[in-house]
């Protein structure tokens, strides 16, 4: 089976070497260009990462030599790359939602880890299990920003992707679900690395998550919405 050659935004990220070490031995993918900051860029993905390399695996052999790419630089995309994960990380969503449109109007199919477009009225925020119909959304996001191939899908929050998938099924059996008592503690790594000082966390939990309540209350509405007739 041939691969789709893909790229990782946000690569010397932790959320980045997350992608790398799940789609080092993908069956269906296969990673030929990493980009990050300007100021990883033109380095070796190993010169780049050094010490703050974060996973349980070493960085994979085809990976560590790759050459950085700027995120921004668009003259230096590979020529066969087909695909692209996102997990970039800049100072405001505005930009994270501007780059993501760039590489969907370059033609890239686009699967964001970010927050930044989960709310684009016609970006898919998809679990496969829940609502994969919404990929039908993806042809009407191409004519309303004349995209060619490319398009953006995101994911939901992290923590709505644990419960809401047996909340569904709950519902699909015919037991209605009329009220929800959620609690969501922030991981340690949840702020990136080196994330939460380790003697800030000692006998304490981190108490409050800006824009958690927001998501957990309006994300499900999306998730659970249905593609009416355009």
């Amino acid at each position: 089976m041939k691969k789709f050659s893909v790229g990782i935004l946000g690569a010397t990220g932790t959320v980045g070497q997350n992608y790398i070490k799940l789609l080092q031995d993908h069956p269906w993918f296969e990673i030929v260009d990493v980009a990050a900051s300007p100021r990883s860029a033109g380095k070796t993905y190993v010169e780049a990462v050094k010490e703050k390399w974060q996973m349980p695996i070493p960085i994979p052999n085809k990976i560590k030599d790759l050459t950085v790419r700027d995120v921004q630089d668009f003259e230096k995309i590979p020529e066969n790359l087909n695909f692209v994960f996102s997990a970039i990380n800049m100072p405001t969503k505005e930009q994270i939602k501007e780059v993501e449109y760039s590489y969907a109007k370059k033609g890239f199919p686009l699967i964001s880890n970010n927050s930044a477009h989960r709310w684009t009225p016609d970006v898919p925020m998809i679990i496969g299990e829940i609502n994969h119909e919404h990929v039908n959304v993806i042809p009407i996001q191409q004519k309303n920003k004349d995209f060619t191939k490319g398009f953006i899908v995101v994911k939901p929050n992290c923590s709505l992707q644990s419960y809401l998938t047996p909340i569904y099924a709950l519902e699909q059996a015919g037991y209605k679900v009329e009220k929800l008592i959620i609690t969501t503690l922030q991981a340690v790594s949840g702020a990136g690395y080196p994330g939460v000082p380790s003697l800030d966390i000692v006998d304490n939990i981190v108490p409050y998550i800006n824009g958690e309540e927001k998501k957990t209350e309006e994300e499900p509405l999306k998730n659970l919405g249905k593609i009416g007739k355009i």
